[in-house]
């Protein structure tokens, strides 16, 4: 066990957004043990990291390594929590020659639950398996959840900018089709909501969010690909409840304590990226049906073209759950 609480710690995780927040409990633990923590990732998720207070230094790459490896040399780790454990990673750790604890994915047990629907996947989040990179420090979880932290000045004026006082955010992305809802379905559930409802997305998701904005008399607002992470996330945070795809918004408003009402197709919760923690009246609503999971990630590829497990979700079970997260 290293108990010396000066030393020095590097995380690695590279991608996605939702991991990367997944991975939030870890360098709070390590900060709140008086270590000091750095973090690797890619550059397009720098903004995300250097706000957390837990970070003490951020190094990016754009692709490889190498980009990079000179600078950590330099830094003298004495431990290193690989939560990648991917070819980028492991050039990591033979470049630093420290001690290191790594991820164990579990890809082999996933591959069974996605080919022959046989779930050996172990109860517990990825995010405790994150947290459990930690143990040959001797850190366990604390038990408050994932940490993400809007900048203070990072804002948006919701009453003259979107029109609403209260209202439902409705995020619409994924990173596969097995992900999402059909834009027609996605409108469906919508007019079906107590409150006027808020799109959110990336750019991606923009044109999507305009159709259904544009059918929907009025209940719609569409910000999807208008506003910057850190002001979707604003959004959320200032929703009543959350209406969310398997994405990385989805983890942003279990860290911002909210109501999550997460649909599941092509992947489900048993895969480990259900929502963390998230507020109370949160609920995972997807479909029974013997071919799911898709796959890993989300994608509907040979013969799951045939299905559409997002649309066959049921629209009053989406409402029933926001009523009651949203009772007061």
């Amino acid at each position: 066990m290293i108990d010396n609480k000066s030393k020095k710690i590097l995380i690695i995780r590279f991608s996605s957004i939702g991991d990367i927040v997944l991975t939030s409990p870890v360098p709070r633990l390590l900060k709140a043990a008086g270590y000091e923590v750095h973090y690797l990732s890619k550059k397009s998720f720098k903004g995300i990291l250097e706000s957390s207070p837990n970070i003490d230094k951020v190094f990016t790459i754009e692709n490889q390594v190498s980009e990079i490896i000179d600078l950590l040399q330099k830094e003298n780790y004495d431990f290193v929590a690989d939560l990648h454990w991917n070819i980028r990673s492991k050039k990591v750790l033979k470049g630093l020659n420290v001690p290191y604890a790594r991820l164990d994915k579990l890809n082999f047990r996933k591959l069974i639950l996605v080919w022959f629907k046989v779930n050996l996947m172990p109860v517990e989040s990825i995010v405790d398996r994150y947290i459990d990179v930690l143990k040959p420090l001797g850190i366990v979880n604390d038990g408050l959840g994932l940490d993400y932290t809007i900048p203070k000045d990072v804002s948006v004026d919701i009453e003259n900018d979107l029109g609403v006082e209260k209202f439902v955010s409705f995020v619409i992305g994924g990173q596969h089709d097995g992900k999402m809802m059909s834009p027609q379905k996605i409108l469906d559930v919508c007019m079906e909501m107590p409150l006027p409802v808020v799109l959110l997305g990336g750019p991606d998701d923009a044109e999507r969010g305009e159709w259904i904005a544009s059918r929907s008399k009025g209940k719609v607002i569409n910000t999807a690909g208008k506003y910057s992470l850190n002001e979707s996330a604003y959004l959320l945070w200032k929703s009543s409840c959350v209406i969310s795809h398997d994405t990385g918004l989805m983890h942003i408003a279990s860290a911002l304590n909210k109501a999550v009402i997460s649909l599941w197709g092509g992947t489900v919760p048993e895969l480990g990226f259900a929502p963390y923690k998230p507020g109370a009246h949160s609920v995972e609503i997807g479909v029974n049906h013997f071919m799911r999971p898709s796959s890993k990630l989300g994608r509907r590829k040979g013969i799951y073209r045939l299905f559409n497990f997002m649309d066959a979700i049921k629209i009053e079970q989406v409402v029933n759950a926001v009523k009651l997260a949203i009772k007061e």
